[in-house]
């Protein structure tokens, strides 16, 4: 059966630098180590996304729509397509002093946050430091090679799908995550892993409203709820035995 917009799919692709041939994602491991762009701890294999769900390009999404599950597709993608053109606007000077109230030492190549988003210091000149806050993939003609790999069709495997596509934690075990759904509403509750060793509270609540959108917006539910369950530790006696 042909994909259509909405269809809860899991694929693998591969992302291309056009004009040099250099790979910027993939989701194979094996890709990821030839082209040294491993990131450590990153859980890699097919993803989870809804098509037409803002998980990917939209051009890739659209290329999607009409294949079916196990077809293989090539997708351009010019730069107003996908992380648009480069704007000489975001290219800014930053003074020194700036770096050195936050303790920083600016070094060319390094990544910043501020209030303007994320960029990259690409000089560093006496008491001003350059930084480019424009995507790194801005202006480029970008190559993808996608596979479908399946179409999710149970209501519960659609869920998990999205816990892992937001959580994406490496040791998430999704068997030990318990779902229920009870009319218009649904009740998520994660391993105990994934609810207690992530990076930040923020993290987690963002997490769990991508989730709860992806449910609303797709699935017809109006009402997702997160679990939270904590069991008392019962210490034992070392030796075995209780005091008289």
């Amino acid at each position: 059966m042909a994909i259509q917009e909405g269809d809860f799919v899991r694929l693998n692709f591969t992302g291309k630098i056009k004009e040099t041939d250099e790979v910027f994602d993939t989701t194979s491991e094996d890709i990821a180590k030839e082209a040294d762009i491993l990131v450590e701890d990153k859980v890699y294999g097919p993803i989870p996304i809804i098509v037409g769900g803002n998980h990917l390009l939209k051009a890739i999404d659209n290329a999607i729509i009409g294949t079916e599950a196990g077809e293989a597709i090539h997708v351009s993608v010019n730069p107003e397509n996908g992380f648009g053109q480069r704007n000489p606007n975001l290219i800014q000077l930053i003074p020194m002093k700036e770096f050195k109230k936050q303790g920083m030492a600016p070094v060319r190549g390094m990544k910043i946050t501020s209030d303007n988003g994320t960029g990259k210091i690409i000089s560093v000149d006496g008491g001003r430091v350059k930084v480019d806050f424009n995507h790194e993939l801005a202006g480029k003609n970008l190559e993808y090679d996608v596979s479908v790999v399946e179409v999710i069709d149970e209501d519960e495997e659609k869920i998990k799908s999205m816990i892992e596509l937001h959580y994406s934690y490496p040791n998430m075990d999704l068997d030990k995550t318990e779902i229920k759904i009870d009319g218009d509403k649904v009740s998520i509750k994660l391993d105990e892993i994934t609810r207690f060793d992530q990076k930040s509270y923020m993290d987690v609540t963002f997490a769990r409203f991508r989730i709860s959108k992806d449910i609303w917006d797709n699935m017809g539910y109006e009402k997702v709820e997160f679990v939270d369950e904590f069991e008392k530790k019962v210490e034992e006696d070392p030796e075995g035995e209780s005091e008289e």
